[in-house]
Formats: structure tokens, sequence, C-alpha cells
């Protein structure tokens, strides 16, 4: 199953071409990580000791200001030990695919500086939600 969250097109997102900025679209897959976090593991993303590691974003149309809030739909295809690769699929207001995202977040020790395996509680949790 997808987790699905909500993220509002501002007008700071819009670039002189008239669409939402390509550097945006991050953005908007960082906020439906943060709300993923919060709602699947029950935790502040801000609070978790992981890196972002990996981003790659597949652009398929443009989003405008009138589009309306945009859709990502996030999943997990799997889990590593230590890394949590996400992928997501930022739709605009009528449901048409924008752009298709992958990241990797990796459990970290800062203190340490290395990769840490995933905590358990969240791998429950996410293995429960995602039927893995």
């Amino acid at each position: 199953m997808s987790y699905e969250t909500t993220v509002g097109v501002r007008f700071r997102d819009i670039d002189a071409m008239g669409h939402v900025n390509n550097a945006v679209y991050a953005s908007y897959a960082e906020q439906a990580r943060v709300d993923y976090f919060a709602d699947v593991l029950d935790t502040d993303l801000s609070a978790v000791s992981s890196v972002l590691a990996r981003i790659e974003i597949d652009y398929h149309r443009p989003i405008e200001l009138d589009d309306g809030p945009v859709t990502v739909a996030v999943d997990v295809p799997r889990l590593g030990e230590s890394s949590l690769p996400m992928t997501y699929e930022i739709s605009d207001g009528d449901g048409n695919l924008a752009a298709s995202v992958e990241s990797v977040q990796v459990a970290y020790d800062r203190d340490a500086e290395e990769s840490v395996p995933i905590p358990e509680a969240w791998r429950e949790a996410i293995e429960s939600y995602h039927d893995l």
C-alpha cells in the first residue's frame, strides 16, 4: 500500500517559466518523507539520526500554480540493512503524474560517523504498512 500526502503549491515555488522549479520537486518529496515518518513511524524526521544519501528525479510534466495542491504517493520497495529506499509519485491536482522520485535514506550514527542498522521498530512499521 502507498502512503499519500498533499503538499500545497506556493507562489514561491514558481519560476520565470511559470511552472514549479525543478529543485522544488525535491522539497515536495522531502515534505512527503517528513509526513511519512510522522504518520507511519510515529517520529519526527528532524529528530531521527539518518541522512539522505541519494535522490533522483524524473520529470514527466510541469506543474503550474493553478494546478492546485500536489499529491505525493510514497512507497518503500524494499529495506536494506541500514538503507531505506523510497519512491515517490508527485501528481498535480487533477491526478496527472508530474514527477517520479527515488531516494535513499540511511540510518546513521553521527557520533561514530557511520551507518547503523535501521531501528527494529521502524522495520516492523514499514514492513507492516507496505506488506513487505
